[in-house]
């Protein structure tokens, strides 16, 4: 999927200047990385917030345009009121397209009603994670990482180098940890028997 969004240089900062921004619907931003000095830059508050209801815009690449000029960057934070439906500031990070770079990507758990260990044994599906960390260059970013459970036994569970990952798309790994992404959860055998059948008075 495809980002673009417009922006503004921003030229007066602080906090007051800040609050103007928010009032007159727009949110204060900075982009930094690479070989560029970060700039300061201004957002259409709208606009930021219909992109990041977007699951898919929060590990994509985007295009953002400032006064005209694209540049690729990630989405690295965005900071939201505390109770209010309202972004207050966003980093961005300036991409190079002939480097990988590393990003949390969500997982999409599908079939988890047609994996034996729930349909057969009547197990319980347990996550240990939403996302994963992945390295890849940033054309070959994925939106999300499927897990398909349809294998999945009660008691068996599924680490980080066993998901399917797209091509160029590789998960980071710290040594040799290797952590586990789901588990079907085994039934306990009907309260352990009745507590092995209650003995007689």
């Amino acid at each position: 999927m495809q980002f673009e969004l417009n922006a503004q240089a921003r030229t007066l900062q602080g906090s007051g200047a800040s609050r103007r921004l928010r009032r007159a619907k727009k949110v204060p931003a900075i982009i930094y990385g690479g070989s560029v000095a970060p700039e300061m830059v201004e957002l259409d508050h709208n606009d930021l917030i219909l992109a990041l209801a977007k699951e898919a815009f929060h590990s994509s690449v985007i295009t953002l345009k400032v006064e005209g000029k694209a540049q690729t960057v990630l989405l690295r934070d965005a900071q939201m009121h505390a109770y209010k439906r309202q972004v207050l500031h966003a980093d961005f990070q300036r991409v190079d397209t002939t480097h990988a770079v590393h990003q949390k990507v969500p997982l999409h758990f599908i079939n988890a009603e047609a994996a034996p260990g729930v349909k057969l044994a009547g197990g319980t599906v347990s996550h240990a994670m939403n996302e994963v960390d992945v390295t890849c260059l940033p054309q070959d970013l994925p939106a999300f990482i499927e897990v398909d459970l349809k294998d999945l036994q009660a008691g068996q569970t599924l680490h980080v180098s066993q998901l399917v990952y797209p091509q160029g798309v590789k998960p980071v790994m710290h040594g040799s940890d290797d952590p586990v992404v789901v588990a079907i959860t085994a039934k306990k055998a009907a309260a352990a028997e009745g507590e092995e059948a209650a003995p007689a008075a």
